[in-house]
């Protein structure tokens, strides 16, 4: 079975970029590299991938099911110092080649939406972001960022 997520499985170097604050208006971003290994479960209906920031001391895997009925992927989250981010991000690729992924959630006590952008999809590269919205999904703070190349 071949899935929206087969582009990624492989070896990836990343240029990771966080804001230091979250939801404050901040525009103070640190970067950090990443190294992802990704490979595909089920026959192809999902595929897991394993995160590490050595300089940054954790590290973090995603799971990403896909649900044929519903033309729709779930992507959860587990961070080594945070555990499992839950609800998990649901989404799909639209025609332009970009997945959106969103969730309802919660952050410091605020209920936010939660999305996950997957974009500029090629062979050897892709971006991913975070975002969140304190207001519904009526403006969004891009609060974490990845550019990813594949490795050799």
């Amino acid at each position: 079975m071949e899935n929206n997520f087969d582009f990624f499985v492989g070896n990836w170097t990343s240029r990771q970029r966080r804001l230091r604050k979250v939801l404050a208006g901040s525009d103070d971003w640190y970067e950090f590299p990443g190294s992802t290994r990704c490979w595909s479960v089920l026959d192809g209906a999902g595929n897991i991938d394993e995160v590490t920031f050595p300089t940054q001391g954790f590290s973090g895997v995603t799971l990403r099911l896909y649900d044929k009925a519903a033309d729709e992927w779930s992507l959860y989250w587990a961070g080594s110092k945070t555990g499992i981010s839950l609800p998990p991000v649901v989404g799909r690729f639209g025609g332009d080649g970009r997945g959106v992924f969103t969730c309802d959630d919660v952050y410091d006590g605020v209920p936010i939406k939660v999305g996950y952008i997957w974009s500029d999809i090629t062979a050897q590269s892709c971006h991913w972001e975070q975002r969140f919205s304190a207001d519904g999904g009526e403006t969004w703070e891009t609060n974490w960022t990845a550019d990813f190349t594949r490795a050799p």
